[in-house]
């Protein structure tokens, strides 16, 4: 019979409406703690979380369902206070909810004109410092709804969908999409990123981020693979980052929202570093061990994401994997630099002989395979993930669920990066 985990990342106690198990008793869950509720086949209910007594985002669950699966989605029609998502327990492809839906619910509201806000007083709530601390029901206000879709539209439940003979909002009744038979259900609370922290080694793997920033070049250099990452550093942890390619190409570095690292909003904007590499070119680029993030060519998806962290928690060590996960845009692997030889990825083009309904033009021009877990362009690309199984398997890329790939990790946190 399946649980249903939750999991409160905030530093305060966070209390839960509970309707259809634990007898429709409310759960309070502490800081940074885990509580479970035992389920059975066939139930349905909802978790709604409580602000200054009101009813907030909930997550919303059947259990073996239509076709033995699972139906869980995260919905924000009776209000908000904070930020929620589920899935299936170690299956991000799963995950429903938008994770930072309060942060951008409050970017939104500082870009909004005197006019909109006016018309949002009834109910969009302020602190005494004129900050959103919740909203009220979207169901009950249709000027809220068209606020929060602006930002929203797509990650979490706005409207109520198809019900009662009307036909809902696409976006919304996409929400309802079954997940991958019956497992259990894990959710996640957060004032800050409710995305589900991952297994120490695994912590730098997360959800879609995007955008641009300015970048300069490094001239070629020669050498071969190994000389060049004993070369080009004598410090700190980093990456060594080689362009195996014939074209100029620019590089992005990430690193992740919900680091606990304070840069909480902005950084979602503002790679950490980038820097662009003429053909086989190599550069070694330093960064904080703090790092937990990915490099990606450019800035836009779908592209191939190369996914690492460079102190993790258990051992002190870098750890990395490829994943394609949002996409690819071409081939990559990862190197240990600690001597214990380790590595994984691919270097052989899948792009070229790729089926046409694998393959999405990106917003440059570039014709690239489709994502596979899904975001807020497109959903799930299953003739992608079939192919990449296929050409390049799950053992030497993330390309279906979050478990099966192989990590590299290095001991002295500076790991190599070839892009092909």
């Amino acid at each position: 019979m399946p649980d249903i985990i939750i999991t409160n990342k905030s530093g305060h106690n966070q209390d839960f409406e509970v309707h259809g198990w634990n007898h429709n008793l409310n759960i309070t869950v502490k800081p940074h703690s885990t509580s479970r509720i035992h389920a059975v086949d066939k139930s349905s209910g909802a978790i709604i979380a409580i602000h200054d007594g009101h009813e907030g985002e909930q997550a919303e669950i059947t259990f073996d369902g239509f076709g033995g699966n699972d139906f869980i989605d995260i919905s924000n029609i009776v209000g908000a206070g904070g930020n929620i998502t589920i899935q299936q327990e170690g299956d991000p492809s799963t995950r429903k909810g938008d994770p930072l839906f309060m942060q951008n619910f409050r970017n939104a509201w500082h870009k909004a004109s005197p006019a909109t806000k006016g018309s949002l007083r009834s109910c969009v709530f302020l602190d005494g410092h004129g900050q959103v601390t919740r909203i009220g029901a979207i169901k009950d206000h249709p000027e809220l709804e068209k606020f929060v879709r602006s930002f929203a539209d797509g990650k979490t439940y706005i409207g109520v969908g198809a019900w009662g003979g009307s036909p809902g909002n696409a976006n919304d009744n996409h929400q309802s999409s079954a997940a991958h038979g019956t497992k259990n259900a894990q959710i996640t609370y957060s004032d800050e990123d409710a995305t589900p922290s991952q297994p120490a080694h695994l912590a730098h793997r997360v959800g879609v981020q995007k955008l641009v920033v300015q970048a300069h070049v490094v001239p070629a250099s020669h050498g071969d693979h190994a000389q060049e990452h004993k070369d080009q550093h004598k410090g700190g942890p980093g990456v060594s980052i080689s362009n195996r390619s014939s074209k100029e190409q620019a590089y992005f570095f990430y690193d992740n929202y919900w680091n606990g690292n304070g840069t909480a909003g902005a950084n979602f904007d503002h790679p950490l570093r980038s820097l662009k590499l003429a053909p086989h070119a190599s550069a070694f680029v330093e960064l904080p061990d703090t790092f937990k993030g990915r490099v990606q060519r450019g800035t836009l998806i779908p592209a191939t994401w190369v996914e690492f962290q460079l102190n993790a928690s258990n051992d002190h060590g870098a750890h990395g994997d490829i994943s394609l996960e949002q996409g690819c845009d071409g081939a990559a692997l990862i190197h240990s630099t600690d001597g214990s030889g380790r590595v994984n990825g691919f270097s052989h083009d899948i792009l070229h002989n790729a089926p046409r309904a694998a393959v999405t033009k990106r917003s440059d021009g570039m014709e690239v395979l489709a994502s596979t877990m899904g975001n807020w362009m497109a959903g799930p690309n299953e003739a992608a993930a079939e192919y990449e199984l296929r050409t390049v398997g799950q053992s030497k890329a993330y390309i279906k669920g979050g478990t099966g790939t192989e990590d590299v990790a290095s001991k002295n946190k500076r790991l190599a990066i070839e892009f092909f």
